[in-house]
C-alpha cells in the first residue's frame, strides 16, 4: 500500500547514523557529514574546517563550487537541462569539437561515469574485431590491480578480486597481466586479443605510474596483433599529470581513450574518444544512455576543459606537483619509521607505509582527517593525495603540517 509521503520527511535532521537506516551500505563514509564547500576549504555539519586534498578521487580538480562553472551551470539551468537522444544540443557540440581538438580522437561518445566511458570502450573494440576478423578475436587483457568500473563487465575486466567475488559467473575471455610487466604481455597478447586496456597510472592500483617501455611494448603488440589499446584516463586525465591527458606525457598514442571524474568537475558526465574508423564500428542503435550529453554537463565540461587546458595551468600543475612531492619527501626523511617511498604522477601521489605500518593506511587517513585534513588511501598500504589542481603552495605546506601533527599523535597513542 502506498502511504502519502509524510510533510515533516524532508524537514528532518539527518546525520551520519541516516546513511545507516536508509542507504544501501555499499559503502562505510567517515562520521562528519559536509556541507558546503570552497575551492580546497570543506565545512562539515557542526561547522568544523578541512583541507580537501582528495577531491572527490581526483574529480574536483578546479575544487568546490568554482566560479566560473557555476556562472555556466547557472546559465545553461535557465535554457535547456535535458533531450531525449533523437536530438542533439549546442554543448555537447561545442564539447565533442574541444575533446577532439585537443586531443589525437576524431569522435567521441558520452556517458556519465568511467565505468560507462570504458563499458562503451570494451564493446566498441569487441564490436570491431568481430566484424573485421571474426568472432574468434574477442579476447582482453588488463592488468591485476587495476580499475575500471563496478559494471560487471568492468568489475571483471578490472584485476582485483575482491570486486568480483561473489557475482559469478563472470563475463569470459578476460585476462590478467602484471603491471609494468613487458614479458608478461609479450605472452598475453595473441592474435585472439580484440584489446588491451591499460590505466597510464594506476590509481585505486597504489598510484603506480606505466613505465614508459612497458606502455610502448603494448601498442607495438596491439599493432602486431590487430588489437586496440584503450587507455583509461579517468582517473589520470583532465591535467591530472600535469598533460591533459597522461598519453600525452608517455608519446604513446591510444586507439580508444577513455575519460570522466575531473572532466565534470562533479558534475556527471564520460567520454569515450576515438578515431574516425573504429567510431564507425557503433552504428545508430549499437550502443547508448539516455543522459549522455546531458546539457547540463557538457556545459559544465567544456568551461573545465577550457579553464584547464592552456600552459599556464599545466606548468602551474607540475610546479605544484615538485612542491608536493617535496613535502612528502620530507614526511619520510622525519618519520622513516611510518613512510618508505613517494610514487605517482602531477597530483597523484602516494606515500607508500613501511612494513612496520603494513596495513595501516585507513588509520593515517583517520588521524589526518581529525586534525582537518581529508586524504585518500589506495589499499592498505598507500595513502593517496590527490588535491584539486588549483592547490597553492601555502595550502600544500599545510596539508604537510597537518599530516606531521597526525602521524606524531599515532606515535604517541
Amino acid at each position: 500500500m502506498n502511504a502519502k509521503l509524510d510533510s515533516t520527511v524532508t524537514a528532518r535532521p539527518v546525520t551520519r547514523e541516516t546513511f545507516d537506516q536508509v542507504l544501501v551500505p555499499t559503502y562505510a563514509p567517515a562520521a562528519m557529514v559536509p556541507v558546503r564547500g570552497s575551492g580546497l576549504d570543506l565545512w562539515d555539519q557542526s561547522g568544523k574546517h578541512y583541507l580537501d586534498f582528495t577531491s572527490g578521487i581526483a574529480v574536483n580538480s578546479l575544487g568546490h563550487c568554482h566560479p566560473a562553472l557555476v556562472d555556466v551551470l547557472t546559465k545553461q539551468i535557465n535554457n535547456l537541462w535535458h533531450l531525449g537522444n533523437g536530438y542533439t544540443n549546442e554543448p555537447v557540440l561545442r564539447l565533442a569539437l574541444a575533446l577532439t581538438e585537443a586531443t589525437f580522437a576524431d569522435r567521441a561518445f558520452f556517458c556519465n561515469s568511467g565505468a560507462e566511458a570504458n563499458e562503451a570502450a570494451l564493446k566498441l573494440a569487441r564490436k570491431y574485431a568481430h566484424t573485421k576478423f571474426g568472432a574468434h578475436k574477442s579476447r582482453i587483457i588488463s592488468c591485476f590491480s587495476s580499475f575500471h568500473g563496478r559494471t560487471l563487465f568492468t568489475v571483471s575486466v578490472g584485476g582485483q578480486a575482491k570486486y568480483t567475488e561473489g557475482f559469478e559467473p563472470l563475463p569470459p575471455s578476460i585476462d590478467h597481466i602484471a603491471y609494468n610487466d613487458i614479458e608478461a604481455a609479450r605472452a598475453a597478447i595473441g592474435d585472439d586479443v580484440c584489446a588491451v586496456i591499460v590505466e597510464p597510472v594506476q590509481g585505486e592500483g597504489g598510484v603506480v605510474p606505466g613505465n614508459p617501455e612497458f606502455l610502448k611494448e603494448l601498442r607495438a603488440l596491439c599493432d602486431k596483433t590487430g588489437a586496440l589499446l584503450i587507455f583509461d584516463e579517468v582517473q589520470s586525465g583532465m591535467g591530472r599529470t600535469g598533460a591533459l591527458f597522461a598519453y600525452m606525457g608517455y608519446g604513446v598514442t591510444p586507439d580508444i581513450l577513455t575519460a570522466a571524474k575531473a572532466l565534470g568537475n562533479g558534475y556527471p558526465i564520460g567520454a569515450m574518444l576515438t578515431t574516425n574508423e573504429l567510431a564507425q564500428t557503433l552504428a545508430v542503435g549499437t550502443h547508448g544512455t539516455t543522459y549522455g550529453g546531458n546539457p547540463l554537463a557538457a556545459t559544465v565540461a567544456l568551461t573545465v576543459l577550457e579553464t584547464i587546458n592552456t600552459p599556464a595551468f599545466l606548468a602551474r600543475v607540475k610546479e605544484a606537483s615538485v612542491n608536493t612531492i617535496a613535502m612528502l619527501q620530507g614526511l619520510i626523511t622525519d618519520y622513516p619509521q611510518v613512510f618508505s617511498v613517494v610514487r605517482g604522477s602531477g597530483l597523484l601521489l602516494g606515500l607508500v607505509v613501511t612494513d612496520a605500518f603494513k596495513g595501516r593506511a585507513k588509520d593515517i587517513q583517520k588521524a589526518a582527517e581529525a586534525q582537518g585534513l581529508m586524504v585518500l588511501i589506495a589499499g592498505m598500504d598507500v595513502v593517496r593525495l590527490a588535491p584539486a589542481l588549483i592547490v597553492s603552495d601555502e595550502q600544500i605546506a599545510e596539508a604537510g603540517r597537518l599530516l606531521r601533527v597526525a602521524i606524531d599523535g599515532m606515535l604517541k597513542a
